[in-house]
């Protein structure tokens, strides 16, 4: 999982629809879609969350629900995105199965040493920078951090917060594998244009030897 990694805000969407959104940031190429709902009741998460599903059916992107093992199970999703105060990794695998991706979020450098032995696909490193859409998160790694994280963790990372075109070159040389990004897609008028800048951006140091 290399690229651009979208993570919804619908709230942010405005007048533009969720999926309308997410559909133009697959067409400008981004490699995967975590769907957040915060604020939704499960059964409006598990509606949105088919409704999502099926504008992705042309496309083969994953499609990670965040927090909700309980919705990915009942969607059909490829996996989920778990933080440290949602379900243990080891119980999210063990009812998710095998062939699920599991993202685990990483807030403190415990938390990076505790993850090392764990069943999970990617790290999610939170956040990178600051940023208004988490405010709850224990450290800012900043490039540094990030860059420690890489030299340690046998794990994929993906890096979050504060994310922009401006400076996800540094946060890929920095170690990350994936830029994840909410408002830099989701905030704009032109989901299409935006996802396409990173993507360019992203996948441009990501070729280079």
């Amino acid at each position: 999982m290399k690229g651009i990694y979208l993570v919804t805000d619908s709230g942010l969407c405005r007048e533009k629809t969720l999926e309308f959104t997410v559909t133009e940031a697959l067409r400008a190429g981004v490699c995967c879609v975590q769907l957040r709902e915060k604020n939704s009741t499960t059964r409006g998460f598990v509606e949105t969350a088919l409704r999502v599903k099926a504008s992705m059916a042309d496309v083969d992107v994953p499609l990670i629900i965040n927090d909700r093992i309980d919705v990915a199970l009942a969607c059909g999703a490829d996996g989920v995105h778990i933080g440290q105060d949602d379900m243990p990794a080891v119980l999210a695998r063990k009812l998710l199965g095998p062939d699920k991706i599991i993202g685990l979020s990483v807030e403190s450098w415990e938390d990076v040493e505790a993850a090392q032995e764990l069943d999970v696909d990617y790290l999610g490193v939170s956040p990178v920078f600051p940023t208004p859409t988490k405010t709850d998160t224990k450290t800012v790694w900043g490039l540094e951090g990030l860059a420690r994280i890489r030299a340690f963790s046998r794990h994929p990372l993906v890096a979050i917060g504060g994310l922009d075109a401006a400076n996800a070159r540094d946060v890929i040389r920095a170690g990350a594998d994936s830029i994840a990004v909410v408002s830099a897609i989701c905030g704009t008028a032109d989901p299409y244009g935006a996802a396409q800048i990173l993507c360019e951006t992203v996948n441009f140091n990501l070729d280079k030897p």
